[in-house]
């Protein structure tokens, strides 16, 4: 028997209530299902679906999420439920039997920091972005990972939601090896390999992007999680990095930020930091902010 353990989490919508597993449920992708015959290749979505207040049933990598019916309340049966997920995850049960995969498509992309390339997918790859600095590392949780650390060129894996960005070391030039790579990651997914084996430990937070979020912070700590999360990450993932909120000092009124993938040591991330997202954030909250500092991951 598997001893996963569920933990319980609340969300904006008080009919949705998350059902977190401390491993791994699915190797990568999202499925949401609406009713019982949609839930047909996920035999656990299908048990869920006889609960008679259960209206939609999500899955992902590390949690089940349930929307229920307003005939009850969450404080009355979400014990049952997360007994229920758990008996069943233990007994070593199917979670979602996969389907045939479409075609995967992986491109690459330079990036601002020109020892980064980014190779965007047509797939989910995470729910949780991680970076790896060294084989030893990506060996306790990303096979994948582990796999391009094989490379001997390959200095750093970061893996986000649809793309792995890769720092190279200087002994060789990206025009030379991408296409390699690119082919690589296309086959590894296309064989269905395990991207993410277990979920990042909480004290590697120097590896993994701390899922911070406004419902998590009051005052001006959420009014900047909730900045970073609409105006700066995408631009940033867009170039192939990643950026999360740290901490912010109330009395110096500093703002200290991750930086992850291809802006990690990135030349011109310093500017960036400053003229951008320092900026935006003076500008946004004024009187709130004197500075912005950057923590590579």
């Amino acid at each position: 028997m598997s001893m996963q353990k569920i933990t319980i989490q609340s969300t904006n919508n008080d009919t949705i209530l998350k059902f977190a597993s401390d491993q791994i449920l699915i190797n990568g992708g999202s499925y949401e299902f609406n009713n019982i015959d949609e839930a047909k290749n996920s035999p656990l979505a299908q048990q869920l679906f006889y609960l008679p207040f259960v209206k939609k049933v999500f899955i992902t990598a590390n949690f089940v999420a349930i929307q229920r019916y307003d005939i009850v309340a969450w404080s009355d049966v979400q014990e049952e439920v997360k007994e229920q997920i758990e008996t069943y995850l233990q007994e070593g049960k199917s979670v979602v039997n996969e389907v045939k995969k479409d075609a995967v498509e992986v491109y690459a992309e330079v990036t601002p920091n020109p020892s980064v390339m980014k190779f965007g997918t047509n797939k989910a790859l995470t729910t949780v972005d991680v970076e790896y600095k060294n084989i030893e590392e990506a060996s306790k949780s990303s096979p994948m990972a582990q796999s391009l650390f094989s490379f001997p060129f390959v200095k750093e894996v970061f893996i986000s939601q649809n793309y792995v960005s890769i720092t190279k070391y200087d002994i060789v030039e990206w025009n030379d090896i991408y296409g390699e790579v690119r082919n690589f990651i296309r086959t590894y997914i296309q064989d269905n390999k395990t991207i993410i084996s277990e979920l990042p430990k909480k004290e590697e937070e120097t590896k993994v992007a701390e899922q911070i979020t406004p419902e998590n912070l009051e005052g001006t700590p959420a009014k900047i999680v909730d900045i970073l999360d609409e105006y700066i990450r995408p631009a940033v993932a867009s170039d192939g990095g990643n950026i999360a909120f740290k901490s912010y000092d109330e009395e110096s009124k500093v703002v200290s930020v991750i930086l992850q993938g291809a802006c990690s040591g990135c030349p011109s991330s310093t500017a960036t930091l400053k003229n951008g997202i320092e900026t935006m954030l003076k500008e946004m909250l004024p009187n709130q902010i004197s500075e912005v500092v950057a923590i590579n991951g």
